[in-house]
């Protein structure tokens, strides 16, 4: 009886522990990055920058693995700028999946912080940049929640690389349904 007692009780244990939160740290540079016109801070974000019209971005991609809340923060020595989106990142449409855009987080003037309800197995960008045209550098991104995080493999393909990849496929697709026809020569 004893061990039944134990067994169910270390159950229990195991079923309400708290799940352990999770920390994924990124680092990269908007160093010679491309360019667009961030959107102006906010959750969402309701309009595009006068100040920030062509600045220079890098994006990390990742998913969650367990829903709940997330906080997004950069460490750099430039004025940066966090954006985050869901679904896809398009740079010609800045504002299009934007959940929430920060510029200067209330501890520190120059990083930004942002915190977001995100959902299980959706992809998500981080798009770090400057406050201004003209500031680049190198960025350390901290993602802390409750589940895991994990990247999504390489940067945002650009519109264009995604055509070709698109015409790729299906110039691979034509060829494999092409056949040669087998011709047969009979002696007799």
């Amino acid at each position: 009886m004893k061990t039944i007692t134990f067994a169910a009780l270390a159950a229990a244990m195991t079923i309400t522990a708290p799940a352990a939160a999770a920390t994924y740290v990124a680092t990269g540079t908007t160093v010679g990055g491309p360019t667009f016109n961030r959107p102006l801070a906010g959750s969402p974000p309701t309009g595009l920058s006068g100040v920030g019209t062509a600045v220079s971005y890098d994006v990390f991609g990742f998913t969650v693995g367990t829903s709940g809340s997330y906080t997004l923060s950069t460490e750099t020595g430039f004025d940066s700028f966090l954006v985050l989106y869901s679904g896809m990142f398009d740079p010609s449409s800045p504002l299009m999946n934007a959940l929430g855009a920060d510029d200067d987080s209330a501890a520190s003037f120059g990083d930004a912080i942002l915190t977001s309800s995100l959902l299980a197995g959706t992809s998500y960008f981080a798009v770090v940049t400057a406050f201004s045209n003209g500031v680049e550098g190198a960025y350390t991104l901290t993602i802390d929640g409750p589940g895991t995080i994990a990247p999504i493999g390489g940067a945002v393909p650009e519109p264009a690389t995604w055509a070709m990849m698109l015409a790729g496929v299906g110039m691979i697709g034509g060829g494999m349904r092409y056949r040669r026809r087998r011709t047969t020569l009979a002696y007799s």
